[in-house]
């Protein structure tokens, strides 16, 4: 570790940060607070060539100096991998409570698909349960629509993971945030949506046994993606849905281990 003030163009962001959106009234109050007082908490980075620098955790205080006029910042250099700094990010963001739910989600992603973490492992490291991960990567199962609200922060993450695994989410969203609703009241919305699917579909009396759905939900949560087991006699189907590449690409890698 080092400390030391450097011309601020030496620096540039970090394109791994699990931070996103950063509020522009924000950081026009932070800016004017740096002109007052000056920058109280420095930039945490690390060297990636000659006078060259990339930020792991600070991006917010590195933007507002900008703002305030400043040519220099304090920072603390840490000399490590990719993986140390993206786990740094995301234990200093969820520390503070700067980033958004889908962010934080998507920073988990991130750390499980790149560098093999389990969800213990995050949830040591991040100081969170192994359910508050899970259920933040839920999140990511959610379609555009809903998870753009999550990011504004027009919809909670309460709110969005009761819509998981209704049939139509991004409508279910517009309701709740048209009409105030409370999570509470949020959850209900979406069981009688669950229920009205079950009623649609006509499922048969000999449903999936509690075995089997028990067995569904645990590599659900392990794998932050929806599965479904579709077992008959001694043989059957495990299917795994996946959004993006890179979430087939982090199962992909998981199977291929040895």
């Amino acid at each position: 570790n080092a400390d030391r003030t450097i011309p601020i163009e030496f620096i540039a962001r970090s394109q791994r940060n699990p931070r996103r959106h950063f509020d522009e009234n924000e950081l026009q109050d932070l800016a004017a607070s740096i002109r007052q007082h000056g920058i109280v908490q420095p930039v945490v980075v690390r060297t990636v060539g000659v006078n060259r620098y990339e930020i792991i955790a600070g991006e917010r205080r590195w933007r507002a100096a900008q703002l305030a006029g400043f040519t220099d910042v304090p920072v603390i250099v840490r000399d490590v991998d990719d993986r140390t700094a993206l786990e740094l990010a995301i234990v200093e963001n969820v520390q503070r409570s700067d980033l958004n739910p889908l962010e934080e989600a998507m920073g988990y992603e991130q750390l499980i698909a790149e560098h093999g973490y389990t969800q213990n492992d995050l949830g040591e490291i991040i100081g969170k349960s192994r359910s508050h991960v899970a259920n933040s990567l839920r999140l990511l199962k959610l379609p555009d629509p809903v998870r753009d609200m999550l990011a504004d922060g027009s919809l909670s993450a309460g709110h969005a993971r009761a819509l998981v695994s209704t049939s139509d989410p991004a409508s279910l969203a517009r309701t709740i945030v048209s009409k105030g609703l409370s999570v509470r009241d949020a959850e209900r919305l979406a069981q009688n949506d669950i229920k009205s699917q079950d009623v649609v579909e006509k499922r048969p009396a000999a449903e999936k046994d509690s075995d089997t759905i028990a067995l569904e939900r645990s590599l659900s949560d392990a794998l932050g993606l929806d599965v479904k087991i579709i077992h008959k006699g001694g043989s059957g189907q495990i299917r795994i849905g996946y959004r993006t590449l890179e979430q087939l690409e982090a199962v992909c890698r998981l199977l291929e281990k040895k």
